[in-house]
């Protein structure tokens, strides 16, 4: 599989790709990592700086992010609860 593509519009956009790369980390050193990231490390605002949508509301989170009113990270609960 392959997938071409560009950071440039994250970078006109002024967005900072910022993340982890774990997978060239030996455990346990790795486990220790993930879970003072989850624990200790792990941002205090986080819960307000997301929200979970079911994926019917996707066609109206669309319409936010084209209008340039989105804010934050949206998670999609694709299997229902």
């Amino acid at each position: 599989m392959s997938l071409n593509t560009t950071v440039a519009p994250f970078i006109l956009r002024g967005v900072s790709l910022l993340g982890i790369d774990s997978g060239y980390i030996r455990e346990p050193y790795r486990h220790g990592v993930w879970h003072r990231l989850a624990t200790d490390l792990k941002p205090p605002h986080l819960a307000r700086m997301s929200r979970q949508i079911s994926f019917d509301e996707l066609p109206a989170v669309f319409a936010e992010y084209i209008a340039g009113k989105a804010k934050g990270r949206v998670v999609v609960e694709v299997g229902g609860a």
